[in-house]
């Protein structure tokens, strides 16, 4: 299943209750939701649906919930968010094929975990990478292209310039948890 993130360029990422509702009132379709404690994730994603919003859910960041393929069935089937991120190519994988938008985080640390990456995502396959930080315009390029898969740039990304530049290199859009950036425009 292709999924797309149509026509926005920045992901408000948020954490607490005041974000998500500065986030409904806003014209974007798509947030990212950076965990929160499991007991909260479906109002949260219920709500956020009823204002015809899309949650991308940060998996690895649930408090009280272990990040592996159990905990994925659970998101997918009883929490329902448009899409899941992680680290792990098992929760990656088990998103997919429950036909949720599957989005593999990826940290940029050195030339050894690179290729550590790439081998999962080749395992993965996810819909989207988001890679951390996102303010290195060559690194996006790269794994976009070594990939074939569309980046998001997450991670260190304070300024209009640095979405700018993420987008030239090939980013599909930036994640940013900073409010004065979700109202960039291309």
């Amino acid at each position: 299943m292709s999924h797309h993130l149509v026509n926005q360029s920045v992901l408000p990422a948020v954490h607490k209750m005041k974000e998500v509702e500065k986030v409904l009132a806003s014209s974007h379709q798509y947030m990212v939701l950076l965990g929160g404690h499991i007991g909260q994730l479906k109002h949260v994603v219920d709500l956020a649906k009823e204002h015809g919003k899309q949650v991308l859910l940060h998996a690895d960041l649930i408090d009280g919930l272990k990040n592996d393929e159990p905990a994925a069935d659970f998101l997918c089937q009883s929490i329902r968010p448009s899409g899941i991120i992680s680290t792990r190519a098992s929760v990656v994988m088990r998103t997919k094929q429950r036909g949720l938008i599957a989005i593999q985080r990826m940290f940029l640390i050195d030339s050894d975990a690179m290729e550590r990456s790439y081998r999962m995502i080749e395992k993965s396959n996810p819909d989207y990478i988001e890679v951390l930080p996102g303010i290195i315009p060559e690194m996006i390029k790269e794994v976009k292209e070594h990939t074939g898969i569309p980046v998001i740039g997450g991670g260190l990304i304070k300024t209009h310039q640095h979405i700018t530049d993420a987008l030239e290199a090939g980013a599909t859009a930036i994640t940013t948890s900073r409010k004065e950036l979700w109202t960039y425009r291309k």
